[in-house]
């Protein structure tokens, strides 16, 4: 299973929440899947997408997912004890493991060698930290919803891009929206 099977599956469970997706094929595959205006579209900044996340359950009551990749997360690696002391009880960073930098190649990431980032994560303090294969990601999600715990999910799954056009969607517009469907 591929990072866009997972998307596609659990798009109709992201529908009713804030979501920020991290930068590239990532955010082109949800546009194409399923473009909400609860939907952040990173199209830029590598690595910020659980940052921002955070930053954004911070600051108002609504649940928040960060989908994240293991090759973002590597590149801020200093999210994870950020998130572990911050708690937002209403956050959810959801890192896709597929083990490789899928916007630039595939090409292979530590997370697809030695390093488990469910291992940092916990050692960084994290408190709920929940691994699971592509396939149980929509159950795992919903468990972490209905929990009201601060979540971190590692979701592993396979390399490999669904191929999809680049979000025309100019970045002011995607910021509005998002910024109305914070305050609805």
């Amino acid at each position: 299973m591929i990072r866009s099977e997972i998307l596609k599956d659990i798009a109709p469970i992201l529908r009713d929440q804030l979501v920020v997706c991290n930068i590239g094929i990532p955010s082109q595959e949800l546009h194409a899947i399923d473009d909400q205006p609860t939907n952040f579209y990173m199209l830029g900044t590598m690595g910020l997408a659980s940052s921002i996340g955070l930053g954004l359950a911070l600051a108002q009551p609504k649940p928040v997912i960060a989908i994240d990749g293991d090759g973002s997360v590597l590149t801020n690696l200093g999210t994870l004890p950020t998130i572990a002391n911050n708690v937002a009880d209403n956050f959810i960073l959801m890192i896709i493991d597929n083990g490789s930098y899928g916007s630039t190649g595939d090409q292979p990431t530590y997370a697809g060698k030695k390093t488990r980032l469910e291992k940092v994560a916990e050692a960084c303090g994290c408190e709920n930290v929940v691994t699971c294969q592509g396939e149980d990601t929509g159950k795992v999600l919903q468990a972490a919803l209905a929990s009201r715990k601060m979540t971190v999910i590692v979701v592993k799954c396979d390399s490999g891009n669904a191929k999809h056009p680049v979000i025309t969607m100019d970045p002011v517009v995607i910021r509005d929206r998002f910024m109305k469907a914070v305050q609805a």
